[in-house]
């Protein structure tokens, strides 16, 4: 089953402490949306080795930074947004925070729901964002363990939620095309911005318009896309004309060798990659 998630909860309705584990971008965006939601900072944790002045400023408004595994008291969620390759090494420290009971979502790429469970224990949900989160427009997927219980769901979804949409699958194999299509999507996206640049060079464009030309085209476009009911075929089908400009332009990206099937190849590599990362 898949589908936007019709849990709502509040972040208020989270009792006990949540613990974030690493604090680089993504993160960081994470307690930014919780904060920005009203959360006491009181009421969160941060464990990073390496702070940045933002983060040592929350301090003053009562987030703990680097506690001791007894000092947030019970905690609720651990949110674990540390870089994969250093949570074997630190996923044995954050398992003095967790109990068998503790919810411990994860938004780390190409880490299993078993390697959690395995290294840090608890109640797991395996999440994947998107980097427009540090905007609140993320798109995030989540999966939840067997054992998690319904409320605790909620406090996931609530806590993910926090930089943008959030949904949920109930199958964990799904993730690796998940990050292949979402997680490492915006960068598809800003090398289509990238490219219409430098084709507008190429066409005789100065090259500071067709950046800002492109940009703002492609991140109109999105925006439109992001505010219309109709799906991306119809609108692309009511900007092209028949015979005119653009039809001539889809012709060549529609055609043998076209977008259609670089996608295809693209996707598919980076689905087989996370799968590689994910052993």
């Amino acid at each position: 089953m898949m589908g936007q998630s019709t849990n709502s909860s509040a972040l208020d309705n989270i009792s006990g402490a949540i613990v974030l584990a690493g604090a680089g971008k993504m993160g960081g965006a994470l307690l930014t949306g919780w904060l920005a939601q009203g959360l006491d900072p009181a009421r969160v944790a941060v464990i990073e080795p390496h702070l940045s002045d933002d983060i040592r400023a929350l301090a003053a408004k009562g987030v703990r930074l680097n506690p001791a595994a007894t000092d947030p008291g019970e905690v609720t969620a651990l949110v674990v947004a540390v870089k994969p390759q250093m949570f074997r090494e630190a996923g044995s420290a954050l398992r003095a925070f967790v109990s068998p009971s503790t919810l411990v979502v994860s938004i780390m790429a190409g880490t299993t729901i078993g390697m959690l469970g395995e290294v840090c224990g608890g109640r797991v949900v395996r999440a994947m964002p998107n980097t427009p989160a540090a905007i609140g427009r993320g798109i995030t997927v989540a999966v939840a363990a067997q054992g998690v219980q319904t409320g605790q769901r909620a406090a996931a979804d609530a806590l993910l939620r926090a930089t943008g949409a959030v949904e949920w699958v109930d199958d964990e194999a799904l993730m690796d095309a998940v990050t292949a299509v979402s997680g490492s999507g915006p960068a598809y996206v800003f090398l289509l911005a990238e490219e219409l640049a430098r084709a507008g060079v190429a066409a005789g464009l100065p090259a500071d318009l067709a950046a800002r030309l492109a940009r703002e085209t492609v991140a109109g476009s999105g925006e439109l896309l992001h505010r219309s009911d109709l799906d991306a075929a119809t609108l692309r089908q009511n900007v092209t004309s028949p015979g005119g400009t653009t039809a001539a332009a889809l012709g060549v990206l529609m055609g043998d060798n076209g977008l259609k099937e670089l996608m295809t190849r693209a996707v598919a590599a980076a689905t087989a990659r996370s799968k590689e990362l994910a052993k």
